[in-house]
């Protein structure tokens, strides 16, 4: 049984991004559950399955309460990291396809400024013994230290440079001057790239992702009750999820270069039917600016190695072969695990992007990473 062309994404919600909400990761995600609903032009009672991908305490329970759903038939959570919010989209679509619900909420929210750190997100990973083990002992004890080591490796292998990266969050700020929803906006060279403080070598301040506050959820429902909804669908194409070997200790494995998305990728390109070259506009995800030029690679829009020369040539900016993280991302926009990656893509698939809308977006993917390598990839098509 495929899910291919079975679920729709109907509704779609965002709260303001800041860096001091007031507000717990609980109203947040609340917040921008509310939008989705009305969006999706149903009401909170009719949301009868809830997925959380999120690390906090928030629990579908907490939404029955608050919304007074009568009838919650589903209650799921995804735990990938940054890779769980597109991941939840598998379970959403596979419980509508065997009929366990009809309206599916997808919720996030996190005060990733004013509450949990980095040191707290730590501390929750499932690898965390593992990790303890192999990186620990030489001093690896944050994600930007995990990430360089990798990112290291593919200098070496194949010759790309701190430069290239740079020119990925280059391309990011541009694109999220264009988003009122952004955080950071001013104008960045990649000189300034290049000036910003060495973090973990070969990562710099301004390879990383921003730490911010704020919520954002998605609806999704069945291809056949979309068409009733008041709002621009996006079908459901596709969606799969692949783990790195050696998922819980980077340095173990035999290829460092190679990340679980290399395994979804098949997957969903065959679900879907289609390849890299159907593809009009990707939504990332960018903890560092290396997880962006990895996946460009396993997800086979260049080859491996040539990810550097790709993003060189803008490949990835606006008016670009394949315009990347339209909305900022996590470098520029915000972190909400991703989710905000998941609504950029349904914008551009409606046509309501604003300054950043890539003409005539019709076929468009999302990807998560999460912790140490997991992956998961969407591919969304325009409603018809």
């Amino acid at each position: 049984m495929s899910i291919a062309d079975v679920g729709a994404i109907v509704g779609i919600g965002e709260t303001a991004y800041t860096r001091g909400s007031g507000k717990s990761a609980t109203a947040l995600q609340m917040e921008a559950a509310l939008v989705a609903i009305a969006d999706a032009g149903i009401t909170p009672r009719d949301i009868d399955g809830i997925v959380t991908c999120s690390t906090g305490p928030v629990v579908a329970e907490d939404f029955v309460t608050n919304f007074g759903i009568p009838d919650l038939r589903l209650s799921a959570h995804v735990r990938m990291g940054g890779a769980s919010c597109v991941a939840a989209l598998q379970t959403a679509v596979a419980a509508i396809a065997v009929g366990s619900c009809r309206y599916v909420l997808i919720p996030v929210g996190r005060n990733g400024y004013s509450e949990v750190r980095t040191d707290a997100r730590m501390k929750e990973m499932p690898q965390l013994d593992v990790v303890a083990e192999f990186e620990g002992p030489v001093g690896s004890l944050a994600p930007v230290q995990y990430y360089a080591v990798m990112a290291r490796r593919h200098m070496e292998l194949y010759g790309t440079t701190s430069r290239q990266l740079g020119r990925i969050a280059v391309a990011t700020r541009r694109h999220a001057a264009l988003n009122p929803r952004a955080l950071m906006t001013a104008p960045m060279r990649i000189e300034d790239h290049q000036q910003s403080r060495m973090i973990s070598d070969p990562l710099r301040l301004l390879d990383c992702c921003i730490e911010s506050d704020g919520g954002a959820a998605i609806v999704v429902t069945s291809a056949d009750l979309a068409r009733r909804t008041q709002s621009r669908p996006a079908l459901i194409m596709a969606v799969a999820e692949g783990h790195p070997d050696s998922p819980s200790a980077i340095t173990q494995r035999s290829d460092m270069t190679v990340l679980g998305i290399a395994k979804a990728a098949p997957r969903a390109y065959e679900m879907a039917g289609l390849g890299p070259g159907d593809i009009d506009v990707a939504e990332l995800y960018d903890c560092f600016t290396y997880t962006v030029l990895c996946q460009l690679e396993d997800l086979g829009f260049c080859r491996k190695g040539e990810g550097g020369a790709f993003v060189d040539s803008g490949a990835i900016e606006l008016g670009g072969r394949l315009p990347v993280n339209t909305h900022g991302g996590l470098l520029s926009q915000a972190h909400v695990s991703g989710m905000n990656h998941v609504v950029e893509l349904v914008r551009q698939l409606r046509g309501i992007a604003g300054a950043a809308q890539v003409p005539d977006a019709r076929i468009g993917m999302v990807t998560g990473y999460g912790d140490l390598g997991d992956g998961s990839i969407a591919i969304l098509r325009r409603w018809a």
